[in-house]
């Protein structure tokens, strides 16, 4: 892993500066990106006022997001082993194939 380095990242005009590891830089970069986007959008609807209750409702509406995406995998995770299940059973009952030889083989 590399050394942290800080690494500059605005979000609603505001600079903050950030320890991260060199190798993360860019992911930083997205999610700063990502954030301001998300944050300028609460404060372009006009129903949410100061940088305080923008970050709050950005930070709400993100771990919903995350929260549902997560609920969603969970249930992917189950299905894929419900199939699975199914699929095994379905071998089980099918006959061992044995090696046919043929006449060219042998």
């Amino acid at each position: 892993m590399d050394k942290p380095s800080t690494v500059k990242v605005t979000i609603l005009d505001k600079e903050y500066r950030v320890a991260c590891p060199e190798d993360s830089r860019y992911e930083l970069e997205s999610a700063a990106r990502f954030l301001d986007n998300k944050m300028r959008e609460i404060k372009a609807s006009g129903r949410v006022f100061g940088l305080d209750r923008i970050a709050v409702m950005a930070a709400l509406n993100l771990a919903h997001r995350s929260l549902i995406q997560d609920n969603q995998h969970n249930a992917d995770l189950e299905r894929i082993k419900q199939m699975n299940t199914r699929l095994e059973a379905t071998l089980e009952q099918q006959p061992a194939m044995d090696t046919i030889t043929t006449a060219t083989d042998a």
